[in-house]
């Protein structure tokens, strides 16, 4: 039980940490009037970067809190903070990379984990339940 209450504290704080510090920043400079400055870590554009990113740390963090397709969405937000914190901030120094890292570090100990039983995920049928 205790197990299950410390993936939900860890699942809901974690992600709410993401959409709201971060993913409704990046929602706001999606769609607002000025011109898109953001980092293109990996090559594929800053318009397309910001989209991605926006949709991790937006839509795969708003489904995390709720616990709908808690592996799926923890795994786009590894993604998303491994390119954040060891390509983006690969050469600066720790302290600067050091909350990508610690996000990156929860979001792949719930891919591994799950949500476990406090999620809109249980009220699934039991093959969608390992998602």
């Amino acid at each position: 039980m205790m197990r299950d209450i410390g993936l939900l504290v860890l699942r809901v704080f974690a992600g709410s940490f993401m959409f709201f510090a971060h993913g409704l920043q990046k929602l706001n400079m999606l769609f607002g009037s000025t011109e898109i400055k953001f980092a293109n870590p990996i090559g594929i554009g800053s318009e397309i970067s910001l989209v991605l990113s926006t949709f991790a740390e937006f839509f795969a963090a708003g489904l995390l809190i709720l616990g709908i397709f808690p592996r799926v969405s923890a795994g786009v937000l590894v993604i998303n903070m491994f390119v954040a914190g060891v390509i983006y901030h690969a050469s600066d120094p720790f302290g600067t990379k050091e909350k990508a890292l610690l996000f990156l570090v929860i979001f792949v100990s719930l891919v591994l984990l799950g949500a476990g039983k406090h999620s809109v995920n249980k009220l699934f049928p039991a093959k969608f339940q390992k998602f």
